[in-house]
Order: C-alpha cells, then structure tokens, then sequence
C-alpha cells in the first residue's frame, strides 16, 4: 500500500481523517502525529488526561445495582450493570474521555485544524457537557434501601463507577475552565 502522507490517500482509495495527515511544517520539514512528548503536558494538562483514563476506566465498573441478603439463611444477592447499560449516562463518560483525547492529540501537534473551535474551548465543552450528562444520569437514576427487622435487606442505587465518573468528571471540568481562562481564547458566540 502506497501512501501520499500530504494529502492522506493510499492506493485503496481510502483517506484518512484530516487529523491523522501529516501536515507541512516551513521550520521543522514534515510533523505527524506520532510526536507525542510527555514533556509537552502541563501539570493541568496531565489532570485533565488523567480524569479522561479515570473515566474511561469507570465506564467498565459498576454503575447501577441492586442487592438483597438474608441474614439468618446467609443468603447473600447482588446484581450490578455498567456504565454502558444504564441509559444515556455513558455519553457523558466518553464525553470525559474525548476531552482528554483530543488535548493529548493537540498537544502532540496533530492536525485539527478541521475543528473551528479553540483546542481548550473543546476541552472544556466537552468536559463540562460530558460532567453534566453524568451528573443528571446520577440524579435520575432510582434508588432506594430497607428491610425487616434485621431478618432481610435489600438496596438499589448508583454504584462506585457513576460515582469516580462523576467525581473525575468534576475535577476535569474545573481543570479544563482553569486551561480556558489561561488560554485567553473566547468562546465561539462572542467573537
């Protein structure tokens, strides 16, 4: 397969999205995005990515459960789902995700130069949108506890993943105001 690294086509005819192009740099030859450097991250960034890695890890554990015991059987039931099974709240979670993604990708001087937004105006939106579709997905979700005197118990609710998603959500979309405000960039509807 031969393939023209300019305009990002190969002889199979299949092009690749514009920010896997390598791009014509007049002072340093050619860049791809393969020049990721660790170096290149701020402390503000590496919370940012590490909520994302955070998050999308959460995706994988518990977000929603239900359990019952028996006390005086020992009969013990737990059943849980997680975060792709509980409704629209794992939109937010790969929102989370995104965010830090799309820094890293910026960050490694990838061309997205097809996105019209400033790179920390989309880390923001897409933490701060991911945040609250995660918190209004903890909020509506059911919950509830009881029992009979101490012979049976039961419990639903949300569950450690919603609550790390959330709670790493939280931390990401304050770091990613503070990288706003550090930018100097305007949001798109003031400019």
């Amino acid at each position: 397969m031969q393939l023209d690294p300019a305009s990002g086509t190969s002889d199979t005819g299949f092009e690749r999205p514009p920010c896997f192009r390598l791009a014509a740099n007049s002072e340093q030859g050619v860049r791809g995005v393969a020049k990721f450097d660790p170096k290149r991250l701020s402390r503000m960034d590496w919370i940012i990515v590490g909520a994302a890695g955070l998050a999308l890890i959460s995706l994988f554990l518990p977000w929603y459960g239900a359990s019952t015991s028996a006390t005086t059987l020992g009969i013990s039931v737990s059943s849980s789902v997680s975060g792709f099974s509980t409704g629209y709240g794992w939109i937010g979670g790969l929102l989370i995700v995104a965010a830090g993604v799309y820094l890293v990708l910026q960050r490694s001087q990838a061309d997205l130069s097809s996105i019209k937004a400033g790179p920390a105006t989309v880390v923001m939106g897409a933490s701060v949108i991911g945040t609250v579709m995660v918190l209004l997905r903890w909020i509506s979700l059911p919950r509830g506890h009881g029992g009979i005197g101490g012979l049976t118990s039961y419990s639903y609710g949300p569950r450690v993943g919603l609550v790390l998603t959330l709670i790493v959500g939280i931390v990401q979309a304050v770091s990613a105001l503070s990288l706003f405000r550090a930018s100097g960039e305007k949001l798109p509807w003031s400019q």
